[in-house]
């Protein structure tokens, strides 16, 4: 018998971006579908605390993935919501979780919580050396949060909740709306349109400066599955790829995978977001096994593909 066969899993976020490659990884593994409770929000709102307590109810571990997301320009209109959502989200379906007597919570957070000017590669005893970057800090304090409430139920209740720190992640399935998307997503669009409109130019956000760490959303979702099976320490790991790209290199990148040969155009009123980013993962190497795997040009050539079949 598999790790999976006998498991009851809760999979918040589950028909999400990362949510829906957490749940085909799962399966992979053994976890039979009948196994797999995946709650949608336009049914349950994990904001309401009675939501939380049903979900979790008879399961043997939760997955929280579900999240308030976007970009810089998402994040600098919505702050409030983001802190807001994220936050009680999170800390209603842990209370939940432990009332219920789920065996593992597995919680997923984000980059965004550590210090706009953390020391590269960010390691994870650096979260807690400084303020986030404006632009996402409320989103990145929210997801912080449930750090300290898992490491406070571990010590009170002997509760099992783990912290996971992926980098961004891209690949098939993104949101790949201009309101919300991520820069991987925003900059496929932009290109794929400006080559199909004819348009002699692309204008980007910032300066192309600032630098990124990128994960293919099929090696977070493995990194993720590998923690729930081998890890239950309390300090948080990282999830990445251990390498760094300027988004001007990044942009050309994508440029020459669509095929758009115009010029590109930096709009530099508009903000950088965090100067520099870039994981330490020898961690997650260390403590479940985890690499990534997968070549980023080849995880680019994916999501170009996917977006053009499917938008």
């Amino acid at each position: 018998m598999s790790f999976w066969s006998d498991k009851k899993v809760l999979v918040t976020g589950g028909a999400g971006f990362l949510g829906s490659h957490v749940v085909e990884e799962l399966q992979r593994r053994g976890l039979p579908k009948e196994n797999i409770t995946i709650p949608r929000s336009k049914d349950t709102d994990l904001r309401v605390w009675e939501n939380c307590m049903e979900v979790c109810e008879g399961q043997d571990m939760v997955f929280h993935l579900a999240a308030s997301v976007g970009g810089i320009g998402y994040n600098q209109e919505n702050p409030a919501t983001l802190f807001y959502d994220n936050a009680i989200m999170g800390v209603q379906l842990m209370e939940a979780a432990r009332r219920q007597n789920v065996k593992k919570f597995v919680q997923v957070g984000t980059i965004c919580s550590y210090p706009k000017f953390t020391p590269v590669p960010f390691k994870e005893e650096n979260l807690w050396d400084g303020y986030p970057e404006e632009t996402n800090a409320p989103y990145g304090l929210a997801k912080k949060m449930l750090l300290v409430q898992a490491q406070a139920y571990r010590q009170q209740y002997g509760f099992n909740a783990i912290y996971l720190l992926p980098v961004n992640l891209y690949g098939p399935r993104d949101n790949f709306d201009p309101h919300s998307s991520h820069v991987i997503p925003a900059l496929i669009r932009k290109f794929v349109e400006a080559k199909k409109r004819g348009d002699s130019s692309v204008t980007l956000w910032g300066t192309g400066k600032a630098t990124r760490e990128f994960l293919y959303v099929e090696d977070a979702a493995r990194g993720i599955v590998m923690a729930a099976e081998r890890y239950d320490g309390a300090e948080p790991v990282n999830l990445g790829a251990g390498f760094e790209i300027s988004i001007a290199d990044l942009a050309a990148m994508i440029k020459d995978i669509v095929g758009f040969y115009g010029e590109l155009v930096y709009d530099t009123t508009k903000p950088d977001g965090q100067p520099r980013r870039s994981l330490d993962t020898s961690r997650a190497e260390k403590e479940f096994g985890f690499r990534a795997e997968v070549p980023f040009r080849e995880g680019l050539e994916r999501a170009v593909k996917w977006f053009v079949e499917n938008r």
